[in-house]
């Protein structure tokens, strides 16, 4: 089922998500969702709580971006073990239709979490699904991708989407 996509400065965006105890029917229901809402967005990832729901849950799927692997995944609870490496990549978001930003980051990420069966896995990541996993986090944590951004660059990028809201309001 495709569930609304929560737009900021929406509360639950800026607040850390809660741990999964139990992997059950109603969290494999909810990733189905996450799924498909990403899907019908276009997206490459979403954080649970992009669809209002505070779990510590997010998906990935890359396969649809050229020149990157074939991944579709699920982390429920993930944590960064390790990282090294920089990247710079011009990154969009759900939440901030229209609106996309440079942002540096962990080239490889090693991550570990529990998958949709609720068993533990880790897994290497790189280049541009290190991206999309650590924007996908950063969301868990109540961080942004406007909130890696200093000073003007923050600013600029806020006043952008500020346009962008008043813009898709008239229509």
């Amino acid at each position: 089922m495709v569930r609304e996509v929560v737009k900021y400065p929406a509360e639950i965006l800026k607040k850390p998500t809660e741990k999964v105890d139990v992997v059950d029917r109603e969290i494999q229901s909810l990733i189905r969702d996450m799924f498909d809402t990403m899907y019908e967005s276009d997206g490459v990832g979403l954080a649970a709580n992009q669809i209002g729901v505070s779990l510590s849950i997010m998906v990935i799927d890359t396969t649809p971006k050229e020149d990157s692997p074939d991944l579709k995944l699920v982390f429920i609870n993930p944590e960064v073990v390790s990282s090294s490496g920089k990247q710079k990549f011009k990154e969009g978001c759900l939440s901030f239709p229209g609106l996309s930003v440079e942002v540096e980051r962990a080239k490889e990420v090693v991550v570990k979490a529990m998958n949709e069966h609720g068993e533990p896995i880790e897994i290497t990541l790189s280049d541009f699904p290190a991206i999309v996993f650590q924007h996908e986090l950063d969301h868990l944590q109540g961080i942004t991708f406007i909130d890696r951004l200093k000073g003007w660059r923050k600013r600029l990028a806020l006043e952008k989407y500020q346009k962008l809201l008043r813009e898709t309001q008239k229509v």
